[in-house]
């Protein structure tokens, strides 16, 4: 009766407590108020032993409670037992289990996760797009900072898919497909970027996957030689040095991934430069639009477009069509019609600029000697020629000149010896160079800026050249230095300077234009006239000789202080036998460059002798496939800017301690560049009888 009694007790009490409707019948209601129940004064008060702690359905402040979570509920402390609680501290009391006589199981729940932003569609992918970044990473992204950055990219959006939606391919994964697909027009290897088949992959997630990752992969290797190339300038040479303009692997994934057009931003990593787009035309032209096995005109009669005119117009046309003309089309690069056979007046055209590129008469018509030039193996070698320059474009900086100073900069070209001044897009002003011999006295290329010139310069003799050439001269003839007006001092720590004073037998001429670099070469105007009128002027030890300096010189103070009237007539007012330097308020960067192939201002292909052997260089590279990492560079050789030290013959005429008080002093690399003042030196002895020993 008891247990009855407890039974009817809790059971009431459990329909109260969830508002069930009071019976009606008058007898369970006397039965109900027979029962006797405790009083509530004599139940204990609840302690800590009398609940359990419900560790399953805890949610944490950070997370939400699943719609579907089971709670636990606890039995109301009136009717059960103080030996036998079941109410937790998770959730208030709302009602009391069926029975008394065991507490109702725990249901647990699994941690609770933030809800996805993914599609449902693409949710598998996403998940094992997350999987392969965490255990296969580094097979896809080899650089660290590259695949950190598509690391974040993919967190960033839950890992979903870049490439896809719902299995489709977005408009971007469209238009960068395409640009790698394209990419031999920029004269890179579009094997170099495999684009993954995204259609086998179908909908399968682990294949969707892979493919995405793949195609980001393609992406970054194409931006990044797009923009620094597909070799190390290093690689190359030891005499060259560009500044670094590595991509940012983050912007390049937002920049592609959410442009209206993905194939024009991941074009937009190629060089913006004027030259490099109109090597690019020509490079299409050469090509033919056709970068598969050589295209071959089979030899066959003259044909020539003859416009249609009146009655005779069906024989007109009949006489302009040929077999070989789809050939043509493709060799041309008309892909417009390209199995029309007849010889008509676009193609006629094609024909005719071809032949003025080749220094063919420009007649339109596809005779013997057209055909052969189109079929030569020569074209393979100019293609080969303006593939390693576009290579070339891609190490020089972005922007070229100063902004300040309306863009303006100097530029360079060591094969066709020439040097221009160029502004606002266009150029100011043009001289003749002479440049470095082939071997160790090549020109280096390099980007730096002029900040200033010097009128009346000291010619301080480089290290290599006193080593290499004055002390053996010295050895045979104890004179030669006298003769030729160079002062030779010895300080006290045993080291050697040689130097010659300013006046017009000055090796450097009148002028020397500075901008400090490594390698220890600047522009310079030169006594020895003469060798301005050779085609091929490669016989400076690296320097640059300038044709007409004093005209340089003003159209560069023009430019950086436009309001002092600079002209070619008081700049050799000027001239004399104490140096003279003249600073720019803003710095002339300065290109030197080697552009064997390049289009002149006629729109012209012009191609020029591999005088220092670059070009070969680059080619085995490129076809030997050694140009990929980029990060396997060749270590520079550092000059050394130390006095040189050794024996002198015993009738030298050694100046005393002239140029240091001791073992310290300005190194040559301040003497050359303006490291310090310099006392005033003598007159020169004589003119110079030789010149081989001038820069």
């Amino acid at each position: 009766m008891a247990v009855a009694a407890t039974f009817l007790a809790v059971s009431a009490t459990s329909a109260l407590a969830q508002g069930d409707t009071p019976r009606a019948n008058a007898a369970e209601l006397a039965i109900d108020a027979a029962v006797p129940l405790p009083e509530p004064a004599n139940v204990p008060p609840p302690t800590a032993a009398d609940f359990k702690a419900d560790t399953t359905a805890t949610v944490s402040p950070s997370q939400t409670k699943p719609a579907d979570a089971t709670v636990t509920k606890p039995v109301d402390s009136a009717a059960a037992p103080a030996t036998e609680p079941t109410r937790t501290m998770a959730s208030p009391p709302t009602a009391a289990p069926a029975t008394a006589t065991a507490p109702a199981p725990a249901v647990t729940s699994e941690p609770v996760k933030a809800a996805s932003s993914v599609p449902a569609a693409d949710q598998p992918v996403a998940d094992r797009l997350r999987d392969l970044m965490a255990t296969k990473g580094t097979k896809y992204f080899d650089r660290k900072a590259e695949r950190a950055a598509v690391e974040k990219f993919y967190t960033a959006r839950d890992y979903a898919p870049i490439w896809t939606q719902s299995g489709n391919l977005t408009a971007a994964a469209k238009g960068v497909i395409a640009r790698l697909k394209d990419a031999a027009s920029d004269g890179l290897n579009p094997a170099d970027y495999p684009v993954p088949d995204f259609a086998a992959a179908g909908s399968a997630p682990d294949a969707l996957a892979e493919a995405d990752l793949r195609l980001t992969e393609s992406m970054m290797d194409y931006a990044r030689q797009a923009q620094s190339g597909r070799m190390h300038w290093s690689q190359v040479s030891a005499d060259i040095q560009y500044p670094e303009h590595p991509i940012d692997p983050n912007e390049v994934l937002a920049n592609v991934t959410s442009a209206k057009d993905a194939s024009a931003a991941l074009d937009s990593y190629n060089p913006p430069h004027k030259l490099y787009k109109l090597l690019k035309a020509k490079l299409a032209e050469l090509r033919g639009g056709h970068d598969g096995a050589p295209v071959i005109i089979e030899d066959g009669e003259p044909l020539k477009y003859t416009p249609a005119r009146g009655k005779n117009a069906p024989e007109a046309e009949a006489q302009m069509s040929d077999p070989r003309v789809p050939k043509l089309r493709a060799k041309l690069g008309l892909t417009e019609n390209a199995d029309d056979i007849r010889y008509d007046a676009k193609v006629a055209a094609a024909v005719r600029k071809f032949q003025e590129s080749v220094d063919l008469k420009p007649t339109g018509v596809l005779d013997d000697r057209t055909v052969k030039a189109l079929n030569t193996p020569k074209r393979d070698k100019q293609i080969d020629t303006i593939l390693v320059n576009m290579e070339r474009w891609r190490w020089l900086p972005r922007e070229l000149g100063a902004p300040a100073i309306g863009n303006a900069y100097v530029i360079l070209n060591i094969p066709d010896y020439t040097l221009k001044v160029m502004q606002n897009g266009a150029q100011v002003w043009t001289t003749r160079v002479v440049t470095g011999k082939p071997g160790q006295h090549a020109t280096p290329l390099l980007s730096e800026t002029m900040k200033f010139i010097t009128v009346n310069p000291t010619w301080n003799v480089p290290p290599s050249i006193i080593y290499n050439e004055y002390l053996p001269a010295l050895q045979q003839d104890p004179t030669v230095l006298d003769r030729m007006g160079l002062k030779l001092e010895r300080a006290r720590d045993g080291s050697i300077h040689i130097s010659q004073p300013p006046g017009e037998a000055n090796a450097l001429g009148r002028i020397r234009f500075n901008f400090p670099n490594k390698f220890l070469v600047y522009q310079h105007d030169t006594p020895d006239k003469n060798l301005f009128a050779r085609d091929e002027r490669a016989f400076s030890h690296g320097c640059m000789r300038v044709q007409y300096p004093d005209q340089y010189a003003s159209v560069l103070l023009n430019i950086t202080m436009p309001g002092e009237r600079y002209t070619p007539e008081r700049i050799r007012g000027m001239y004399g036998r104490s140096e003279i330097d003249l600073k720019f308020p803003t710095p002339i960067p300065v290109n030197i460059t080697y552009q064997t192939a390049f289009v002149d201002d006629s729109g012209k292909l012009q191609f020029r002798k591999d005088i220092y052997g670059r070009d070969a260089a680059m080619i085995a590279i490129l076809k030997n496939g050694r140009g990929k990492d980029l990060e396997n560079v060749v270590a520079h050789a550092q000059p050394s800017y130390a006095r040189p030290r050794g024996p002198l013959p015993s009738n030298v005429n050694v100046s005393d301690n002239s140029f240091s008080s001791g073992s310290s002093g300005p190194n040559f690399f301040e003497r050359l560049f303006g490291g310090g003042s310099q006392p005033t030196p003598p007159a020169p002895v004589g003119r110079p009888a030789r010149r081989v020993f001038t820069r």
